[in-house]
């Protein structure tokens, strides 16, 4: 019986609508490359959009309702739903991100975001599985759609798709999360605060390697890592990283005050 290739697995997932079949898909697919059932081929193209359910309904960012603080119920179950609606649309981004781009790398390219989509698939579980011991579950309150506008808008480019989904929107998953375990911790809410500081220490991991990949990619291509960075995302970002910025972290994941601070805001 023939391998199945890596790009087929990875294609399954993006494929996969409902949150179920998506984690199913993604679980299968870091179990067959963990033991060698899939081929380092890449034989089918990514589609450009993933599967999704029916619900959430995904509106544009500035239509979206306001979170509050996340003091009360309410607001701690609007704030969950967002980050569960994050986790859901980063098993894709990691997945897309070897189905897309791993034939320009290494096979331990393909090791590290494998890791990083069983990662966001575990991450996506315990949120969902939170919100239903709080009587609500995902799909249940509206959410947008702009971290895959971000994915579609450097689809073309591995060093992009670096820059701005690992080392710009998960990087500011960092920067923010630590005030968001307090919110909860001071609701009273330890349970959702664990599940925050595990993410967290995962995703410090997910930033180191897109680091990682974006600097072995400039050192192929011989050109400065830094700089190259600061261009990508004045073209794909807008320009400018808004502060405060999680310092400690960031440069736990490699990424040093030198990548983004002249972008500052």
């Amino acid at each position: 019986m023939a391998q199945t290739s890596v790009a087929s697995a990875a294609a399954a997932v993006l494929r996969a609508a409902q949150p179920r079949d998506k984690i199913f898909a993604a679980r299968t697919a870091v179990r067959d490359w963990r033991f060698g059932r899939l081929a380092h081929v890449f034989d089918e193209a990514m589609p450009d959009r993933p599967a999704r359910p029916d619900r959430p309904e995904l509106l544009p960012p500035s239509q979206m309702p306001r979170r509050g603080k996340g003091g009360s119920e309410r607001g701690r179950i609007a704030m969950l739903h967002a980050l569960a609606h994050i986790e859901f649309v980063a098993i894709d981004l990691a997945f897309d991100m070897v189905g897309r781009f791993g034939d320009a790398f290494p096979s331990e390219f393909t090791d590290d975001w494998m890791r990083v989509g069983a990662e966001e698939a575990m991450h996506f579980a315990l949120l969902d599985r939170r919100l239903a011991s709080l009587g609500s579950g995902y799909g249940a309150l509206p959410a947008h759609d702009g971290l895959w506008e971000s994915a579609e808008a450097t689809a073309h480019d591995p060093l992009a798709r670096l820059a701005i989904v690992p080392m710009v929107l998960e990087a500011r998953g960092l920067d923010v999360t630590p005030a968001t375990i307090e919110r909860f911790e001071r609701a009273g809410d330890s349970a959702s605060a664990r599940i925050l500081a595990r993410i967290m220490d995962d995703e410090v991991r997910h930033v180191a390697f897109g680091v990682k990949w974006f600097e072995s990619r400039c050192k192929t291509l011989d050109i400065a890592p830094h700089q190259t960075w600061q261009t990508l995302v004045e073209r794909y970002f807008g320009g400018r990283l808004k502060p405060p910025f999680n310092d400690s972290a960031r440069r736990q994941a490699g990424l040093t005050r030198d990548f983004y601070m002249t972008l500052a805001r």
